[in-house]
């Protein structure tokens, strides 16, 4: 297993929950690197369904060590919740999960920034989930942000907290929105820091003390390629560095340590929220939303569904090192009879075979497609590389060969034994 990254290469969604779920099975410790509880990564264990939005998903095997980095921002009160609801399902939380005491904390006030700004935004607006993280990470960088260190130091966050509410209502009135309350913020957030502080420590110590015992490390990103902060559709995206590099600053573990990235993503491409999206169409998007799939598992709101989109994803390899492909949802595709792949993008008389950095050239492109013909077979049950049909398996070869990597993964359903290993 050796150290390894795991990153989405599309816009998200990609299955990474069930992808990290699997390869846990070789791994010591999981290390969630990037972003906050607006992640959803969902895992089937038998009839069981489990969605994730903080808790690496290697919570869900025993004897592994899951780690939140210093790279992710945290909404204590979510974690508090997602803590509790998986003890009542019976999983274990305690001595298996540590949290950066250099983490970012969200609060209230950031969920409601959030929202006012896009509201401000009106037709412009990102598609965000609301949920605080823009705003975490801009206090971050603006080197205002409290963290979990001071969470768990009752005196520290009374203080802290204090100025932030103080500074952030006035921004608040100033854009229409509901000041929050420093007193009822103040409790939650201090029975939250009481709960939440034996598992929070130095991480990058213990990463390092892990390495030096040998211990095999999975990287767990959360959203996708093309939702990083420099490498995805500016602005229409999210607030954190989603790509591979992402993993080594959100977790103290040096480049050279990493020894290899695999790329998770679908058969077909999806996105949600706004920004350009070329390859969108509505018979797919009709198809697979009339099947019960495609609807977030953080909002609930439909996915836009598009075609395979192979520019983006050569594109998403070249910036993380992909080194193998782990392809899921390939069962959707069961029932269409041709398939189409962009295999570049037409921009007036100028053809591109990658993605223009201009979210407005991208959204203005057209893709040029090759068709593939579909298997019409049920590959739900499939086992082994084999048993899959001639024709899935000639489209998982062509689509891994346009982007660019070794095809390692075959997913054909949401449960652990719907996986092939090519």
């Amino acid at each position: 297993m050796a150290n390894t990254i795991l990153v989405g290469a599309q816009w998200g969604d990609e299955g990474k929950g069930k992808i990290i779920d699997v390869l846990t099975e070789r791994a010591d410790v999981v290390v969630r690197y990037a972003g906050g509880n607006n992640a959803g990564h969902t895992v089937y264990l038998g009839k069981k369904k489990y969605v994730l939005h903080l808790i690496p998903s290697g919570i869900l095997r025993r004897n592994k060590l899951c780690v939140i980095g210093n790279g992710v921002v945290i909404d204590p009160l979510g974690l508090v919740s997602e803590i509790t609801g998986l003890q009542k399902m019976g999983i274990k939380v305690g001595r298996n999960f540590v949290v950066s005491e250099t983490a970012h904390v969200v609060f209230p006030y950031h969920r409601e920034l959030d929202a006012q700004r896009e509201v401000l935004k009106g037709k412009n607006k990102i598609g965000t989930t609301k949920r605080g993280i823009g705003p975490a990470y801009g206090d971050k960088v603006a080197r205002v942000g409290l963290r979990m260190g001071d969470l768990i130091d009752p005196a520290r966050l009374e203080a802290r907290l204090s100025l932030r509410i103080k500074e952030s209502n006035s921004v608040l009135k100033a854009l229409g929105g509901q000041p929050v309350s420093f007193k009822q913020v103040l409790a939650d957030y201090n029975k939250a820091g009481k709960f939440l502080k034996p598992f929070v420590e130095n991480t990058v110590v213990l990463l390092h003390k892990a390495m030096r015992r040998g211990e095999d490390i999975l990287f767990e990103g959360a959203q996708g390629t093309f939702l990083d902060i420099d490498h995805g559709t500016y602005p229409f995206v999210t607030s954190s560095n989603t790509t591979a590099g992402g993993a080594c600053t959100g977790s103290g573990v040096p480049p050279h340590r990493m020894d290899r990235v695999v790329g998770v993503l679908k058969a077909y491409t999806t996105r949600v929220g706004e920004g350009p999206l070329p390859t969108e169409n509505q018979e797919i998007s009709d198809l697979l939303h009339g099947m019960g799939r495609e609807f977030g598992a953080t909002t609930g709101r439909a996915r836009r569904c598009g075609w395979f989109d192979s520019v983006a994803t050569r594109h998403a390899t070249m910036v993380n090192g992909i080194d193998d492909l782990a392809v899921t949802n390939l069962d959707g595709l069961d029932t269409v009879a041709t398939i189409k792949v962009c295999v570049a993008y037409r921009h007036g008389k100028k053809r591109y075979d990658y993605m223009p950095n201009d979210a407005a050239v991208l959204a203005a492109c057209e893709p040029v497609y090759a068709e593939f013909e579909g298997w019409l077979t049920p590959t739900h049950k499939a086992k082994t590389w084999k048993q899959l049909p001639p024709k899935a398996r000639a489209y998982l070869k062509a689509i891994a060969e346009l982007t660019g990597a070794k095809l390692f993964i075959a997913s054909v359903g949401p449960a652990r034994d719907q996986t092939i290993f090519v």
